[in-house]
């Protein structure tokens, strides 16, 4: 590679241009719960959203100013003012015109409780605690919480051969109601790369099925799911493969962090299906693989019931044959083309004890690979959805 990846300290705020911060404004019982991320000249902003059929008010408020520029985005939990309709829409307007300081064309985004107005009376007064020129991703990170039990977050420096450079990093939340598209998730990356916005859309689009729909906790969509790539250009530097690859890095290092931190989760696993028809059957075996019930609930008894796996996969809809299928735990092969190696099962179990594996299933069909990844399904899990509106 002509570049190198070093760890940028810092992180968003440590972006060129870029600043951050979070205050309390008494919409989660403590803590942070809302935050902000301004640049001191105009950001471009490339945004993909859930396919959810019942987008959350923030989206549509952005959809429908059809933002490609801003310099301001504000941030609340505890709320996706979602399944609000016009009102939800004003409510944004009527916070977004109480900011006490000048910014272009502001912009939302909410996560948390669905179907309940945004509570003005506690947003707008908070308004005032901002403070613009503040470099406090912690804050950030922990603003948009919700069921998270870390934050989540990545930066590089990318240094180019010549000795330029430019900057990059994500923050994200999301640890139930994850299933893409995309996965409830949110993702914030910023960059000061000089990227054209053409650019900026390839690349989200390209790596989004490989990361953040690629992941998946309880096979539930939200309303509110969000990726957004914010660039104010201010390195003036732009390398396209050095670009690309530092956007992967911190697409799939944030999407894995949301498996990990799955509501109750305790491993987080690798689904790889190779030997499919095409790419679209590995995929559709590989997310079948990671939403099933069956599947997860062995996981989390350390069960190497390779029989779920089988059966997840001829009920997925994909070309597949007994005679061809081969399934391993790491390099335990435990069903081979018809034989079953029951032998090997206490050697799979010893890799279930990990908190990090893969299981490969090899369809011998054709040449259609695809890697998803999901998490076990326990009993905290339903303790925190039960209770979660409590």
């Amino acid at each position: 590679m002509s570049f190198m990846l070093l760890p940028l300290e810092d992180g968003i705020a440590g972006v060129k241009g870029f600043y951050c911060g979070g205050v309390k404004a008494g919409l989660k019982k403590d803590g942070y719960d809302l935050g902000f991320i301004y640049s001191d000249t105009p950001f471009e902003v490339v945004a993909l959203f859930t396919q959810n059929r019942f987008q959350a008010a923030p989206i549509k408020h952005f959809q429908r100013h059809q933002i490609t520029h801003s310099n301001f985005l504000l941030v609340n939990s505890k709320n996706a003012n979602a399944m609000t309709a016009e009102a939800g829409i004003k409510d944004i307007e009527d916070i977004l015109s109480s900011l006490p300081f000048e910014v272009k064309n502001p912009f939302m985004s909410s996560t948390g409780v669905i179907g309940e107005r945004l509570p003005k009376e506690k947003i707008i007064p908070a308004l005032k605690k901002i403070k613009l020129k503040s470099k406090d991703e912690e804050k950030f990170a922990l603003s948009i919480l919700t069921t998270d039990t870390f934050p989540k977050k990545i930066a590089f420096e990318v240094k180019l051969e010549d000795g330029r450079s430019f900057n990059i990093a994500g923050v994200a939340k999301g640890a139930g109601m994850i299933n893409p598209s995309l996965a409830t998730m949110l993702a914030f990356i910023t960059t000061d790369a000089a990227v054209p916005r053409s650019d900026m859309e390839e690349g989200l689009k390209k790596f989004v099925d490989r990361t953040f729909n690629a992941i998946s906790v309880d096979g539930d969509t939200s309303t509110n799911d969000s990726v957004f790539l914010l660039t104010n250009r201010k390195s003036k530097v732009y390398d396209k493969e050095a670009f690309e690859f530092a956007l992967l890095k911190v697409m799939h290092y944030l999407a894995l962090l949301i498996v990990k931190d799955g509501e109750g989760a305790t491993k987080l696993v690798g689904f790889e299906v190779s030997g499919a028809k095409d790419e679209n059957e590995a995929k559709r075996a590989a997310k079948a693989l990671t939403n099933s019930l069956l599947v997860k609930t062995a996981l989390f008894g350390e069960d190497p019931n390779w029989g779920r796996i089988a059966s997840t996969i001829g009920a997925s809809g994909v070309e597949a044959y007994e005679e061809r299928l081969r399934i391993a735990f790491e390099d335990v092969v435990l069903f081979d083309r018809g034989k079953i190696l029951s032998q090997n099962e206490e050697d799979a179990r010893k890799i279930m004890q990990r908190e990090e594996f893969t299981i490969y299933c090899d369809l011998g069909v054709g040449k259609g690979r695809f890697k998803a990844y999901g998490c076990d399904l326990g009993y905290e899990y339903v303790k925190i959805n039960a209770e979660y509106r409590s």
